[in-house]
């Protein structure tokens, strides 16, 4: 089946590029351009609007490259208490490295890293000494005094300039990060207070995606814009500033309305003439809504996300990570969409799974779990834990059966391969559990490849799990979400513990 699309990138890659060029213009040939969510790897986008490329925004870069220069920042804070990219599964730090890596591969250069809201952590320091012992260059920048009230001691040399200038030759500033509150705002108006005291008369704008601001207020693909920023407390509302200008309305999210009033102010003190920007909405560089092809696709995928967000944020609040306020907001959110969790196709197969494994097992001791995948011909595959495989193993090696038409009595690991690991595990390993998670099971069957064609048949076939949907009953453990992560699905799990052991390697 193939796959329904709802975004035409050609499209929104010519209007946003136009955009941007006239922005550019408006300024006086230099502009710093803070860019809203991920730079790469939008997979959020690419949930919500069916045919997003998750990399569109480097492609624009890469046509704006000979214009373009980029500066990636990272909050101190996020640093320190090790906040997590969840799709990756790994730390901000780590996810700046990476995307230093990323930006290369693309063909293009960073300026630097700027820290903000330095306070001198030890591990602050570290992530700062890593960088520059790789000739990364570091820039630091401190919580700026006077902020948000006192205007004149911001747009002076104690506020703004007291952070270091960089120096920059392109008439593009691209200004990012690994996420909300890295700073990015800050670091292009201290640029801005710089460039105004040599005489460069410099501008500043915002690259949005999300919300839509000439979309409904409750449209789905806003509302999914609130669901994946509920553990900030971020949530949607018609600008009034824009209302009252222009007498249309237009969407934007709290945080740029309640900052908008003190950031205008700030703007015209730095360039000493009122702002051409009338509302925050302004200020956004957003052709989004000119990519959308099929608003009722659109629609679909984004109550989606909603559900999706759900599910992790209530995994996040079991694992101590959130609030209950964070999953209440997402609730909220699922029911004013009049939707449910099992409008989620993958859960109630999972649910049936996990009952099927207890009915197997019963009399056994053990926690029983389920997992439930929907395959590109939207057909629904199950599988369950055993005493050999945990759910997801089984449930992938179920799938790529059926993906490559072999016979389901045909097992793809043979009994001696999965009991060797698991002595292993369990006699010189030490481990509690002899079953194989999902990248134990993903190994095995690569060296069963070796000598077995129906394997290598089937290892073919994982690429096709790609953005396919992805439901268990259970937390995954560490291998079982690296494996799930690596072959790219679309994830989502019930808020239990796979044991009742409170340490889980």
């Amino acid at each position: 089946m193939e796959k329904e699309i709802g975004f035409f990138n050609k499209k929104y890659l010519e209007e946003q590029t136009t955009a941007i060029l006239e922005r550019i213009d408006l300024f006086n040939n230099k502009l710093y351009l803070e860019f809203g969510g991920k730079l790469l790897f939008d997979y959020h986008a690419a949930r919500v609007l069916p045919g997003y490329d998750p990399n569109v925004k480097m492609r624009l870069l890469q046509e704006l490259k000979d214009k373009a220069e980029i500066l990636l920042c990272i909050y101190a804070g996020d640093i320190e208490r090790k906040k997590l990219r969840a799709d990756f599964g790994i730390t901000y730090d780590v996810d700046a490295l990476k995307l230093i890596d990323d930006i290369r591969d693309w063909g293009l250069s960073i300026l630097g890293v700027v820290i903000t809201r330095f306070d001198n952590q030890p591990s602050v320091r570290i992530f700062k000494n890593r960088l520059e012992r790789r000739d990364i260059k570091v820039y630091t920048h401190q919580y700026t005094k006077g902020y948000p009230t006192d205007i004149d001691v911001i747009v002076s040399d104690e506020g703004y300039g007291a952070n270091e200038y960089i120096p920059t030759q392109k008439p593009l500033i691209v200004v990012t990060g690994p996420g909300p509150g890295s700073g990015k705002l800050a670091t292009c108006l201290s640029q801005m207070y710089h460039d105004y005291k040599r005489g460069i008369k410099s501008g500043y704008s915002k690259f949005e995606t999300f919300p839509i601001w000439d979309f409904p207020l409750k449209h789905p693909v806003n509302a999914a814009y609130e669901a994946a920023t509920a553990d900030i407390g971020d949530f949607n509302l018609i600008d009034p500033f824009h209302l009252e200008a222009y007498g249309k309305p237009a969407v934007n999210y709290n945080r740029d309305v309640e900052v908008f009033p003190v950031l205008q102010r700030i703007l015209e003190k730095l360039t000493g003439a009122q702002s051409v920007y009338k509302s925050p909405t302004d200020m956004g560089v957003n052709r989004a809504s000119l990519g959308i092809v099929n608003d009722e696709i659109v629609k679909k995928a984004a109550m989606q996300e909603v559900i999706r967000r759900y599910f992790r944020y209530s995994c996040e609040y079991a694992m101590g990570f959130i609030d209950k306020d964070t999953v209440q907001r997402t609730e909220l959110l699922v029911k004013e969409l009049n939707l449910k969790p099992e409008d989620r196709r993958v859960v109630e197969p999972a649910r049936q799974a996990a009952k099927e494994a207890y009915l197997k097992e019963k009399g056994n001791k053990g926690i029983f779990c389920g997992a439930a995948i929907e395959l590109p011909d939207g057909s629904i595959v199950m599988g369950k834990n055993s005493p050999l495989l945990h759910a997801a193993s089984s449930l992938v090696l179920n799938a790529i059966k059926k993906l490559a038409g072999i016979p389901d009595k045909i097992p793809l690991l043979s009994t001696n391969i999965i009991e060797s690991i698991g002595n292993l595990k369990r006699e010189i390993l030490q481990s509690k559990t002899a079953s194989l998670d999902l990248e134990e099971a993903l190994i095995s069957l690569s060296i069963s490849a070796a000598t077995n064609p129906t394997a290598q048949l089937a290892i073919s076939k994982l690429k096709e799990l790609r953005d396919c949907e992805v439901h268990v009953t259970h937390i995954p453990t560490p291998g079982d979400e690296a494996g799930l992560k690596r072959l790219g699905v679309n994830l989502t799990s019930e808020p239990n513990f796979s044991t009742k052991n409170l340490f889980i390697a």
